[in-house]
């Protein structure tokens, strides 16, 4: 698995975990390979939400170390805010990877394709997805949209699976590791 080399402040504790009681200031991110992470800053650091930090291997100016992945329960509910923005940002940034996710998803078993694992999408989506990506794959959430006009919009169920896979158990993720 590739390690994050940058990610993006959700949450900035400078009391730490309440609930776990210690006084040290951590910081909850979101990598921009799609990792939940804690992290603890270097002394007299104040990070701020929505803020880029460096986490990738050598020198990190306002990262002391990473403390590990953080369990989705103990997302705040700053952070889930700002995790949307985020998710939103991610999927405009990198369109073509999540459409290619379009052109590329495969059958999970034999009930169940990861096109249905998106929210709003049924079988009859999914057949008109795969008939139409034989003909021509699929350039843009726009042409996707366009080509499949009955279709949920593509990019917004994009953007609320990867808050599903964020914040939920789900048994098959499409895009969070």
């Amino acid at each position: 698995m590739e390690k994050e080399e940058y990610a993006m402040i959700l949450d900035y504790l400078p009391y730490g975990d309440p609930l776990e009681g210690k006084m040290n200031p951590i910081a909850q991110a979101v990598g921009e390979k799609l990792t939940l992470l804690e992290l603890v800053p270097r002394r007299g650091i104040t990070l701020e939400p929505k803020q880029r930090v460096y986490i990738g291997e050598g020198k990190r100016e306002e990262v002391y170390y990473i403390l590990g992945r953080l369990p989705k329960e103990k997302l705040t509910e700053n952070a889930k805010i700002y995790l949307e923005d985020f998710i939103k940002q991610i999927v405009n940034e990198r369109e073509s990877e999540f459409v290619d996710f379009f052109n590329k998803a495969e059958a999970v078993n034999m009930r169940v394709h990861q096109l249905e694992l998106l929210p709003g999408f049924g079988k009859k989506h999914t057949s008109e997805i795969l008939k139409e990506r034989e003909e021509k794959p699929f350039e843009s959430f726009d042409e996707i949209k366009k080509r499949i006009p009955s279709l949920p919009d593509p990019k917004k169920a994009v953007e609320k699976r990867i808050m599903e896979e964020f914040t939920e158990i789900k048994r098959h993720n499409l895009f969070v590791k």
